[in-house]
């Protein structure tokens, strides 16, 4: 089993801990709905991209 040969400093351990606070993609709003969007992504709800409609979506 590997032993560290030197103390660990502050800033490598901390930038290996960093890695866990990644909170994933934040989602953003539509800019012609409001609803919640993930980014670069078609709006589920109205179906528009970058205000421009590319897909209808039926409502149920």
């Amino acid at each position: 089993m590997g032993v560290p040969k030197r103390k660990m400093s502050k800033m490598k351990r901390r930038q290996r801990q960093a890695a866990n606070r990644f909170k994933g993609v934040q989602a953003t709003n539509c800019t012609v709905c409001g609803g919640a969007v993930k980014p670069h992504r078609i709006c589920p709800s109205c179906g528009t991209y970058k205000g421009k409609q590319a897909i209808t979506v039926s409502e149920k």
